[in-house]
């Protein structure tokens, strides 16, 4: 009797505890159950935005100038900051003065010397002219003061001629610049001598403002440009791309497209076409790597996704939208045109689904989410309107 009740005491000690521990199990799953995942959702729709395709390209300033001397002599002066911006009429440079002040001082002396000697001949001429008609002075006599006082005439045009060369001369002792823009390095060190044999090159000057962006669209790109565009002159926005750092923020500088070439390059099978765009501050030098936006139409309505939300595995292209349990639901697409900003989805969405644009390395289909509406900030149409491109008057 003793061991029944010893046994009984033993199975009913190991049933306890078997339900303590069952119970402990659940209080930690339950207290290790994830809270939903945070994420950030955009709607999507159907909607009329201005069509861009992105290139990219390089500026290319619309003047280029370079400044050389045009008389010779040693380099006595320059009067620039290096990079610095010029204004037109600007002097850059000065080149020893003495001798072309020389120059005009003997031409204007000779010039004087002349004139004297004119007024001289005059006074002869109109002295013989009444004793020849009365027949008291021989007419060879007057013929020579004539022939005299017209020498002296084309000697003066001479003088004038050489004093406006002398001129010309002194000032371009004094180089300026030809058009406004920024100044490169000088090229010649005060104390030189320039000018003589080939003009000497002293500076470059390029004009930035408005400034070049070329790109180079393929042949089937250019045909869809010029038969889809809506607008005779095609908007375009210049991007400088920021670095890693973000350090660098530019505008996006605003233009047109104002240049297409006439034939397809044979090697690369593309056109070269330009963008004309204001860079009033002058930030955008020549030579940098741009993102060139051209706006083909603004008459057609998409659905729109930001590039990347797409993910891709096996089976294809597809996105994560938020169902109606606030869980994550995969859907399949097929996309159209891509450019920086968005991307074309010409099958598997409807319009009007919350597409999932955060979180993706936790994200799996069925995960509970905590979603935040950002469709006003994150949007395609918010980016667009950030980076000018909903302004088609670009």
């Amino acid at each position: 009797m003793f061991r029944l009740f010893t046994l009984v005491c033993f199975a009913l000690s190991l049933f306890l505890s078997s339900c303590s521990e069952d119970k402990k199990e659940e209080a930690a799953v339950e207290k290790k159950a994830p809270p939903p995942l945070s994420v950030e959702v955009i709607s999507v729709n159907d909607e009329s935005v201005p069509l861009w395709i992105s290139f990219t390209g390089r500026t290319e300033a619309t003047k280029r100038v370079e400044v050389r001397a045009r008389i010779s002599g040693r380099l006595d002066q320059v009067l620039f900051t290096e990079g610095d911006y010029v204004e037109e009429g600007d002097t850059l440079f000065v080149i020893e003065k003495d001798t072309y002040e020389a120059a005009l001082a003997q031409a204007n002396a000779q010039l004087q010397m002349n004139q004297a000697s004119l007024k001289l001949a005059r006074a002869d001429v109109e002295r013989y002219k009444p004793l020849v008609a009365e027949d008291l002075a021989p007419r060879a006599q007057l013929e020579q003061y004539e022939a005299r006082e017209a020498e002296l005439n084309a000697a003066i045009k001479a003088n004038e001629a050489s004093i406006q060369d002398a001129e010309l001369n002194l000032s371009y002792t004094e180089v300026t610049a030809t058009i406004s823009g920024r100044v490169s390095r000088k090229l010649v060190d005060i104390g030189n001598i320039v000018g003589y044999g080939e003009q000497t090159v002293l500076t470059t000057i390029v004009s930035d403002n408005p400034m070049y962006a070329y790109f180079n669209p393929t042949e089937s790109q250019f045909q869809a440009m010029r038969t889809h565009k809506s607008q005779d002159q095609m908007p375009a926005i210049v991007a400088v791309s920021e670095d890693k750092q973000g350090l660098v923020t530019r505008e996006p500088l605003k233009g047109e497209v104002d240049f297409s070439d006439n034939r397809v390059d044979n090697t690369t099978g593309t056109i070269s076409m330009r963008a004309q765009v204001a860079n009033e501050d002058h930030s955008l030098l020549e030579g940098t790597f741009v993102y060139v936006e051209v706006m083909i139409t603004d008459q057609a309505s998409f659905l729109l996704i930001p590039p990347g939300v797409v993910q891709e595995d096996q089976q294809g292209s597809y996105v994560y939208v938020l169902d109606e349990n606030n869980t994550a639901k995969r859907v399949d697409i097929k996309s159209g045109y891509e450019s920086r900003y968005y991307m074309i989805v010409v099958e598997g969405l409807e319009g009007g689904e919350k597409i999932i644009i955060s979180g993706f390395a936790k994200l799996r289909q069925g995960v509970p989410l905590d979603p935040t509406d950002v469709t006003d900030t994150k949007g395609v149409k918010a980016t667009l309107k950030k980076q000018g491109m909903m302004d088609t008057g670009a």
